[in-house]
């Protein structure tokens, strides 16, 4: 029994046009556009017809860095794979990557299988995995091989955190050469960790405790420093590289360089560098421990030059790097010493609000809007054309998007499993109002239609910008 459905008379928007379009859903894929009004499209016959008068229709976004139930700090991220994915849902976003862990001592397989354990049968909406890698040994680099085969294709490392997630200019290397010969793809978290913990130690003991002193520690050109590091790393590598949550201008000025030198460097940031800044870490009674995340918020003029490098390339990427911890009993851990305060904020369900909020305010167009969400990020990590776009043959992910509704973001009315926003009252022009995945109602008209078992794991190839 084929299933068919027929979205009329909305302006399609992808990341190269905008057309106003009805599209036709066949058995969970884009099966045609036609113009609105032609004898083409008025042909189409559908068990079910939604009216997208008015309204954007989208595809559905494309969250490439969360993490859930991440074990961090003592504690674990409170939303789970159930809660997280629904969240998404809420807001617009139809795929996760979320990042496997390797424990150090342990194998990467123990890791990827662990991951799969918490996600199979509880995700709303497909899902993916990087794999974090915590232990370059020569296992650990021919294991490498055998996901990048599997559809795991990108590996996270980490110039931050020692004793916990931390590896050397001399594993970084290892596991760079041997993503040069298999194909995958290296993200890095670009901070000067082994430099931080010494400026951490020295504020703590002048008695400097506070959530403001987070992001005095993590300064920024240690920041750039790491960055311009893994970027001469990747090159003697012969490898392409993807520096995660960048948001300070001096490492957006690195990745520009090296873009300029014709590098295959790339570059994401996340809303919370965007739209938050060290006026949040400084709110008083403990609230700025809510706005503690690495890498840190930074001064406010830092989002200029982040806004500027979305529009010209330098940097490619929003995502999240959701990693929720509740206020009461989680960043609570941290009061009296702010290193203790567990790193992360929730925002898998506002990214495609805010962003389209930036459209509104004239810091990018619809079609990068859509680029930056859906397209490039799918691309970037081996899922377009079936993530990311709407076209014959991809997957019916669409979003519905009503750019005129006003919401108000508020901790009382999201749906991530977290007891704070980040954004509390924060007033935004545009909002989700229907969203398919695959085909399938998961949010319909403002409801939760969708259930824990739709998502599915998404086997994944390789990035497709590398030259």
């Amino acid at each position: 029994m084929s299933s068919r459905t027929v979205i009329r008379g909305g302006l399609v928007v992808t990341a190269s046009d905008e057309i106003h379009a009805d599209v036709l859903i066949e058995d969970g894929r884009i099966a045609a556009l036609a113009a609105s009004g032609t004898p083409a499209a008025e042909a189409w016959s559908a068990e079910r017809t939604i009216d997208a008068t008015g309204k954007y229709v989208i595809p559905g976004g494309v969250d490439a860095h969360t993490h859930m139930e991440l074990p961090f700090g003592g504690t674990f991220a409170s939303d789970t794979f159930e809660t997280g994915t629904r969240a998404a849902a809420w807001g617009g976003t139809t795929t996760i990557v979320d990042f496997a862990v390797q424990s150090v001592g342990h194998s990467l397989r123990e890791g990827l299988d662990a991951w799969h354990a918490k996600a199979e049968g509880n995700c709303a909406i497909d899902y993916g995995f990087h794999m974090i890698v915590s232990d370059v040994n020569q296992d650990t680099l021919k294991e490498m091989d055998l996901l990048v085969e599997e559809g795991v294709t990108s590996f996270k490392q980490f110039m931050a955190y020692p004793g916990v997630f931390y590896s050397d200019d001399g594993q970084i290397l290892r596991a760079m050469q041997r993503s040069a010969e298999n194909g995958g793809l290296i993200m890095m978290h670009a901070e000067n960790g082994i430099a931080i913990d010494v400026l951490v130690e020295q504020a703590l003991a002048r008695g400097e405790t506070d959530p403001r002193y987070h992001g005095e520690v993590r300064k920024a050109l240690l920041e750039a420093e790491a960055t311009h590091r893994a970027i001469k790393l990747a090159q003697v590598a012969g490898a392409p590289l993807y520096v995660v949550h960048v948001s300070a201008m001096e490492a957006v000025a690195e990745l520009a360089r090296a873009r300029d030198e014709g590098l295959n460097v790339f570059g994401e940031t996340c809303p919370q560098y965007l739209f938050l800044s060290t006026d949040n870490l400084a709110e008083p009674d403990f609230e700025g421990s809510k706005y503690v995340c690495s890498t840190p918020l930074r001064p406010k003029e830092h989002q200029a030059k982040l806004w500027q490098g979305l529009r010209t390339n330098d940097l490619q990427v929003v995502s999240t790097d959701h990693c929720p911890f509740c206020f009461v009993g989680q960043k609570e851990l941290g009061r009296g010493d702010f290193s203790k305060i567990p790193n992360g904020l929730p925002g898998v369900e506002n990214r495609m609000d805010l962003l389209h909020q930036a459209v509104v305010d004239g810091h990018i167009s619809r079609r990068r809007w859509i680029e930056i969400a859906c397209a490039t990020p799918a691309r970037m990590f081996g899922m377009y054309p079936k993530k990311g776009t709407i076209a014959p043959g991809a997957d019916a992910d669409v979003v519905i998007y009503d750019p005129h509704a006003e919401q108000i973001i508020s901790a009382e009315t999201h749906h991530m499993n977290v007891d704070y926003s980040a954004y509390e009252g924060k007033r935004l022009t545009g909002r989700v109002e229907t969203v398919l995945s695959r085909g399938e109602l998961v949010i319909t008209e403002r409801e939760y239609t969708g259930h824990a078992g739709h998502g599915t794991y998404t086997p994944r190839s390789t990035c497709q910008y590398l030259t």
